[in-house]
């Protein structure tokens, strides 16, 4: 039976970070021995507002396949391939901004909070305007019908959807599928300051790469509940950062929640909740730390993990482009 086609990726800004690995680097994991799954380096994408540091999105590819291989991501079972490298990508982009307007460009909520957040007011770059129709062009030339996201994210899968419909009906048929959002169980994990963003840029991250000092010292500094000055005192769960990133990653789910109903009731120091998470994680990162480090001497196979799933995305993506175009009864050479 043909495997239903997942399609998901990264920006290329910079190595990633523990909050990758819980909202998609495991789900990736597991579509890749249930699904046929591609991984992007969004390149492309990562310029629309780093223009101005081309060099930092350039080496920002090594590091984020290392980081897919760390992990576990199998070349031989999902596709690694370069956005810029996928013409047809760019062809379907051109195309498809003139099925979407820039009224609904503007009111995609995504997009709206991403342009308030960057405070563009109306300086916007206009390639980070048309990011939903670039996103578009991503999903629909590998005929993905999965795409895992974040919630904020789904607004960026409506429109890709009513494009995918507008492009049908255009058609007086089926060329496209539609595509279904898949949202983690774990949402965005906060940053280690207690910011409701875990950003690599704000520095209030923890790398996959981080060193056992490193770990400690994020750990250390974590955000807890400030109304919780002794042990003794009733703590409060939610919004504690600690317990937030315990939920993410503590596999011992009735432990998880007997210290959690001991912390509310009081009795539980703040220390041996973060002495559990450090653990946690650094029995999580050590391997994948030692793999990527190992992985970084050979440059040469990365980049051929690279070359080679960009070849056969390219083969992917310019079929894919092929129908459209033919599809919509435009000039084929």
């Amino acid at each position: 039976m043909t495997k239903p086609v997942v399609l998901t990726g990264d920006r290329t800004t910079g190595p990633l970070h523990i909050g990758h690995y819980a909202g998609s680097l495991r789900n990736r994991l597991r579509f890749q021995d249930s699904h046929e799954q591609f991984l992007l380096l969004a390149d492309m994408q990562a310029l629309t507002d780093n223009a101005h540091d081309p060099d930092k999105v350039r080496h920002s590819l090594i590091e984020v396949t290392l980081d897919y291989l760390a992990v576990g991501i199998d070349p031989a079972k999902t596709t690694i391939c370069l956005q810029s490298h996928l013409p047809a990508l760019a062809e379907l982009s051109m195309l498809y901004l003139n099925f979407v307007t820039v009224a609904r460009l503007e009111r995609n909520p995504t997009i709206k909070d991403e342009i308030r957040s960057r405070g563009f007011g109306r300086d916007i770059p206009a390639g980070f305007l048309c990011y939903p129709a670039a996103q578009a062009a991503d999903i629909t030339a590998f005929k993905a019908t999965v795409v895992p996201v974040g919630e904020d994210q789904a607004p960026l899968i409506e429109q890709t959807n009513e494009i995918v419909r507008r492009i049908n009906a255009t058609a007086g048929r089926t060329l496209l599928p539609e595509a279904q959002a898949v949202i983690p169980p774990v949402g965005r994990l906060p940053g280690v300051d207690g910011k409701a963003k875990m950003s690599k840029s704000t520095g209030n991250a923890i790398a996959l790469s981080a060193s056992p000092d490193e770990i400690a010292a994020a750990v250390k500094a974590m955000f807890t509940d400030p109304q919780h000055l002794r042990v003794e005192d009733p703590g409060q769960v939610e919004g504690n950062v600690v317990f937030t990133y315990l939920d993410a990653f503590d596999e011992d789910r009735a432990t998880l929640e007997h210290l959690k109903a001991q912390y509310r009731r009081g009795g539980l120091g703040d220390s041996k909740i973060k002495r559990r998470l450090e653990d946690i994680l650094q029995a999580l990162i050590a391997p994948i730390r030692e793999r990527r480090a190992q992985l970084a001497k050979e440059p040469a196979y990365v980049l051929d993990v690279i070359r080679n799933g960009t070849a056969k995305a390219r083969s992917r993506t310019e079929a894919t482009k092929r129908d459209v175009v033919e599809g919509l009864g435009l000039f084929v050479l």
